[in-house]
């Protein structure tokens, strides 16, 4: 069920309730982070068919207060162009939207607190596909996965679709997660196309739990 909040803005445009919500989170001074760090809220066409959710930003972010410019930036940059589609055609934010100190790992309270925020992306936006980025991402979605397990799959979520994927900073440092990823977005391309035709399939389920649909994708 959506929000009070997202209800009230159904009538304005994606852009318009983006807007409207970036100023609320930045000036929630309740934010972990708050006064710390510059708030990265996210970039993107919220009329893409995708959503890249990363897990925070980083130096480079922070900086520029925009989200994956630094090297996972352009690691995700070239995975998309890869299969002929354009940075600028999806929408890219995280989960927690200031940089944690020294780039640590998200404590649970931050992801807590953001998440609110990201519900309200998600809802505005309505991506067609959540590919979450990284472990923490994907365990937001699904709490009982592991991402080096699960990375590529695809989920049935509450209504969604959530395909998985390596963060970039971690296949950067491993061959093999590089290769699975690239092979993962030639998959997302396909999962894009073939959406309603899947959804169709799965839209008279109703799960509270992640279901793993990629044998039902595979078939098609």
């Amino acid at each position: 069920m959506r929000s009070v909040f997202a209800i009230l803005l159904a009538d304005m445009n994606k852009h318009i309730q983006l807007a409207i919500l970036y100023k609320q989170a930045v000036a929630d001074v309740a934010l972990p982070l708050y006064g710390a760090a510059n708030l990265v809220f996210g970039e993107g066409n919220p009329e893409g068919a995708v959503l890249f959710i990363g897990e925070a930003p980083g130096k480079n972010e922070d900086e520029q207060m925009r989200p994956f410019v630094g090297r996972s930036g352009k690691i995700l940059t070239k995975w998309i162009e890869s299969i002929g589609w354009k940075r600028e055609g999806v929408y890219i934010t995280n989960i927690v939207k200031r940089r944690p100190p020294d780039n640590r790992d998200p404590l649970p309270i931050e992801i807590s607190a953001y998440a609110p925020y990201l519900k309200e992306q998600i809802e505005i936006i309505n991506p067609k596909i959540v590919a979450p980025l990284g472990r923490f991402s994907t365990n937001y979605f699904l709490p009982q996965t592991s991402i080096s397990r699960d990375q590529g799959k695809i989920f049935w979520w509450n209504g969604r679709i959530v395909v998985p994927i390596f963060h970039p900073a971690a296949a950067m440092r491993n061959t093999a997660r590089m290769r699975q990823s690239e092979e993962t977005f030639v998959k997302l391309k396909r999962v894009v196309l073939l959406y309603d035709t899947l959804v169709a399939l799965l839209r008279d389920r109703i799960h509270t739990n992640a279901l793993n649909v990629d044998d039902i994708f595979e078939q098609l």
